[in-house]
């Protein structure tokens, strides 16, 4: 099973969110609570886990800002 990693709407205001820095690579094995990426909003930087265990494929790039909602990975 697939778990999809969306940029999560972190405020009731949040519209978009930057990537600062993945802590893991593509084909890495997490486990679920592992910090798999930093998100900088206009108030705000936020560790994001993992929300399951599998190996991780990455789609979002470091330094690019995304709307909430956005796909920016995979959890396998």
């Amino acid at each position: 099973m697939s778990h999809e990693l969306h940029i999560p709407q972190l405020g009731v205001t949040m519209t978009e969110g930057e990537i600062t820095e993945w802590t893991v690579s593509s084909g890495d094995t997490v486990e679920e609570g592992q910090v798999l990426y930093v998100l900088a909003t206009d108030k705000t930087e936020t560790e994001i886990e993992a929300p399951a265990s599998g190996t991780v494929e990455i789609i979002g790039k470091t330094e690019e800002t995304y709307a909430v909602g956005t796909l920016i990975g995979r959890i396998a």
